[in-house]
């Protein structure tokens, strides 16, 4: 080989390396966007579905953490909530905390979805681009891992601020700082957190639900030509993505919302041999109803909120990129 033949191979062999080395700098580029856009999506889906939805877990919990024989039903947990306390005090009482904390929540839980796609994608074949209805479960139940370091604390917050109007004395946290001071000076940091393997046991299963049911039934009701957003098929999927996600996860919401707002230091074993021995198996489906009702609406806000924004952001940055 004389020398410069050898000259133009390793002047090929750079060449490639470089156009490499850019299309992985692409790759990485394209990942940190994705996953930021995920992150402000998540958040503005969040607040969709907090403004929708509060009242309605509002009466899933208590349903949950009242006495027997406190309310007929979830009516009757609407008119005693109104007739007490009003509707911003009443049926929106604890809407801070989910309010604060909703937005790195969701925000987390997008992006964790995002990255479990990207996983998935690594660890496992995706033909043309499309995921397996199993593929998407991964992903979403990996959604779950880092959303319950936010999750737990604020479920705890949200819950003890919700049963509190259910009695007669007078009320012990004046709002969610209050509760988590309290809460600290009363446990410490374990205590703020209570509660955070039985969220996990509870949004792991219910996320892989979530996203794989959306997934599916918005394929399902969009024209497979359709490049625009489809609003009666996001309505749709998102309805159908709470449903699944309640359905499959209803018993263990409830010894979660039992665990975080019972006094003392209960365990789950004793949670759920509490609520098993005052009512066996239909002890855990308390609030069921007000769940499913929520479901729907909270549910179909969040996934048109995620949707708009995404769409919002490919009009607004992809295009200057294409300038």
């Amino acid at each position: 080989m004389s020398a410069k033949t050898a000259d133009n191979t390793a002047l090929a062999a750079a060449v490639e390396v470089k156009e490499e080395a850019k299309e992985i700098a692409k790759a990485a580029a394209s990942a940190q966007v994705s996953g930021f856009r995920s992150l402000v999506a998540g958040g503005v889906g969040g607040v969709c579905a907090v403004v929708v939805g509060h009242p309605f877990d509002l009466v899933k919990v208590r349903l949950q953490t009242a006495e027997k024989g406190m309310y007929t039903g979830t009516l009757d947990v609407v008119k005693k909530t109104l007739a007490k306390e009003g509707i911003a005090r009443g049926l929106y009482a604890g809407v801070s905390a989910p309010l604060v904390g909703v937005t790195p929540m969701f925000a987390v839980s997008f992006w964790g979805y995002d990255m479990g796609k990207k996983i998935v994608q690594a660890t496992s074949e995706v033909k043309d681009g499309q995921f397996t209805i199993a593929q998407i479960s991964a992903a979403g139940f990996f959604s779950a891992i880092p959303m319950t370091l936010i999750t737990a604390p604020f479920e705890r917050v949200k819950v003890l601020l919700q049963i509190q109007g259910q009695s007669s004395g007078p009320k012990k946290y004046a709002n969610g700082l209050d509760v988590v001071r309290q809460l600290y000076a009363e446990g410490g940091i374990r205590s703020v957190f209570r509660g955070s393997v039985a969220t996990l046991a509870r949004d792991g299963p219910g996320s892989a639900a979530y996203f794989a049911a959306y997934e599916y039934t918005k394929k399902a009701l969009t024209p497979p030509d359709s490049k625009e957003m489809s609003l009666p098929a996001i309505i749709a999927a998102g309805g159908a993505a709470g449903i699944a996600m309640w359905v499959s996860i209803f018993p263990v919401d409830t010894v979660k919302s039992r665990l975080q707002s019972a006094e003392g230091k209960p365990t789950v074993g004793s949670v759920v041999r509490e609520i098993y021995g005052k009512g066996g198996v239909k002890a855990f489906f308390p609030g069921l109803t007000p769940a499913l009702l929520r479901a729907v609406p909270a549910n179909a806000a969040t996934f048109v909120g995620v949707e708009w924004a995404h769409q919002a952001m490919r009009k607004m940055f992809d295009k200057e990129e294409e300038l």
